[in-house]
C-alpha cells in the first residue's frame, strides 16, 4: 500500500535539496544570533538569482564565511575579498561581498550597542511569528509594512543588502511570518504551538 507524499508549496518543486529545505527549515522560527546572521548574508546573497541556487552554495558560502562568525568576516580584508572574489562555491558578485563583510560589522556595532540581531528583526512582528493564511501563491506578498519598516531600520544600522523584498524573505525564511499555504503540510505543524 503506497501513501501519498504530504502537500507542499509548489515553490519547491521536486529538488531534493529544496524540498529538504521547505520541510525542515523555512518558516521555521529562528532566533539564534549567527543563524539569523547567515540568513540576512544568504538572502542578500539571492537577489535577483533563484533561491535553489543559494541552497546549493550554502556549504561554500559556510566555508568561506567562516560558518557566518561576524567577528571574523568584519576583519576581511582586500586579500580576503579578492580570494571571494575567485571562491566558486559562492556567489561572487562584488557588491554582494562587500555587503556581507559591511553587515557583519554593522552586526558587531549593534551588538556593542547592547542590542540583538534577533531583537531588532522580531520587533516588527511583536516578537511572535505572524500565522497568514494564504491559499494560492499569487496572494503572497513580495514586501509588507513590516519588510518596509525592517529594511529602514536596517538601513540605518548600517546594513546592506536589505531592501524590504530581502527582508521579507528574510521573515518568511526565519519564521517571522508563516507564509506555507494553507493546504500545504508546514503551515499546520508550524501554526501549533510550540
Amino acid at each position: 500500500m503506497t501513501t501519498n507524499p504530504p502537500k507542499r508549496c509548489a515553490w519547491c518543486g521536486t529538488d531534493p535539496l529544496y524540498v529538504a529545505y521547505h520541510d525542515q527549515e523555512w518558516g521555521l522560527p529562528v532566533r539564534d544570533e549567527q543563524r539569523l546572521f547567515e540568513f540576512l548574508i544568504l538572502e542578500g546573497a539571492q537577489a535577483g538569482l533563484s533561491w535553489l541556487t543559494i541552497l546549493r552554495k550554502r556549504e561554500g558560502y559556510r566555508r568561506a564565511f567562516h560558518g557566518f562568525d561576524a567577528e571574523r568576516i568584519a576583519r576581511f580584508d582586500a586579500i580576503d575579498i579578492a580570494r571571494l572574489r575567485v571562491d566558486a562555491g559562492i556567489v561572487r558578485n562584488r557588491l554582494k561581498i562587500d555587503a556581507a563583510v559591511s553587515n557583519a560589522r554593522a552586526l558587531l556595532r549593534l551588538q556593542q550597542s547592547g542590542a540583538t540581531l534577533a531583537e531588532t528583526l522580531w520587533r516588527h512582528v511583536d516578537g511572535e511569528p505572524r500565522h497568514n493564511r494564504w491559499t494560492h501563491p499569487d496572494e503572497v506578498p513580495a514586501t509588507t509594512p513590516e519588510s518596509d519598516a525592517m529594511s529602514r531600520d536596517l538601513k540605518q544600522l548600517g546594513f546592506r543588502f536589505v531592501g524590504p523584498t530581502i527582508c521579507y524573505a528574510l521573515m518568511q525564511a526565519t519564521g517571522m511570518v508563516n507564509d506555507h499555504l494553507t493546504d500545504c503540510f508546514r503551515h499546520r505543524e508550524l501554526s501549533l504551538p510550540h
